[in-house]
């Protein structure tokens, strides 16, 4: 089979095509022929970062978390897809798991669902990382029909799916943006869009809460924006980030009383625990999408197997919209 791999990390390493043999199926794994693999910011990290990265795999290095494909083998012991099944999930890219920036991959059984039947294979490979963080950091904080849900980065590629299922799941959803398309996206999306470049947290809370906060943040921006997440939310609310290794000051969550919730789906892959919990997630995401709650946004240009470079640029620069997938 053909896979691209990295033998180096850093502003100047590119991909290059190799041919090596098809992976061999075992216990509880299957092997899939990849038909897409979409990019996350991780992806890109990993890329420049390398080994300053723990969870970087070692070189020479394939790449890809997400993918979308089609089971062609099934090892002993699984019983949840079988040959021939359209299949998505997140399941390498990382440590020793190979990536999918391959024409095959091994993948744990435990880590895919079947696909949504009405999203083609691009679609459906935009959706897993993405999917279960902003599904996980809305179920850890209590959604239910009602909340006021204020979404952090309502753009990006974990806010446009957490304004989607908060709205599917019943709450008033908002959302913080910063330009006209990103704003654009966010009310076509059905959330009432905030500018955060002119609006005040202050401001914003008084013209949507009546002054008393929201009772649930999705903060996929995290960093020195979780200050804003806490001054935006309402006494005993709920704030999750993706986004929260720094040195910060707690006064005002302890002062309101907050739950704090810290995302970091990648754990399952990283240390091979729950991560049954992971497919039954996919699972329940691919019932919101076939209900009509959800369809993932891609960016506008397409890129071939060839082009993992460009595709990587292309969401390195900040230009895009939607999710960048790769077709293998």
């Amino acid at each position: 089979m053909k896979e691209m791999i990295l033998n180096n990390y850093g502003d100047q390493a590119i991909f290059e095509a190799v041919n090596i043999d098809k992976p061999t199926v075992k216990e509880g794994h299957v092997v899939l022929k990849v038909a897409a693999t979409s990019i996350n910011t991780v992806d890109t990290m990993i890329k420049l970062m390398g080994s300053d990265l723990p969870l970087s795999p070692a070189l020479p290095a394939v790449l890809g978390m997400d993918f979308a494909g089609t089971v062609e083998e099934v090892g002993a012991g699984v019983t949840n897809v079988k040959v021939g099944d359209e299949v998505y999930g997140c399941a390498g890219g990382l440590a020793d798991l190979q990536g999918a920036l391959a024409e095959y991959m091994l993948a744990d059984a435990n880590l895919i669902a079947l696909k949504p039947k009405n999203l083609t294979i691009r679609e459906a490979a935009a959706i897993p990382l993405v999917g279960i963080t902003a599904y996980e950091g809305l179920m850890r904080a209590q959604i239910s029909q009602g909340k006021k849900v204020l979404v952090h980065g309502g753009s990006g590629g974990v806010g446009h799916i957490g304004i989607q299922f908060a709205k599917y799941l019943g709450a008033d959803v908002y959302a913080t943006g910063g330009g006209d398309k990103q704003l654009a996206l966010i009310k076509k999306l059905g959330a009432t869009a905030i500018n955060y470049k002119t609006e005040k947290v202050e401001d914003y809370v008084a013209a949507h809460t009546e002054g008393n906060g929201f009772d649930i943040i999705l903060d996929t921006v995290g960093g020195l924006n979780m200050l804003n997440s806490f001054d935006a939310a309402a006494i005993n609310a709920q704030v999750s980030t993706t986004t929260s290794m720094l040195e910060i000051d707690l006064t005002t969550a302890h002062l309101k009383g907050l739950s704090l919730h810290v995302v970091f789906m990648l754990i399952p892959m990283l240390h091979n625990k729950k991560r049954a919990e992971h497919g039954q997630i996919l699972n329940k995401i691919t019932e919101i999408v076939e209900a009509g709650g959800m369809t993932p946004v891609l960016d506008e240009n397409q890129f071939s197997f060839e082009q993992v470079g460009d595709a990587y640029a292309r969401l390195s620069s900040g230009a895009g919209m939607g999710k960048v997938v790769v077709e293998v």
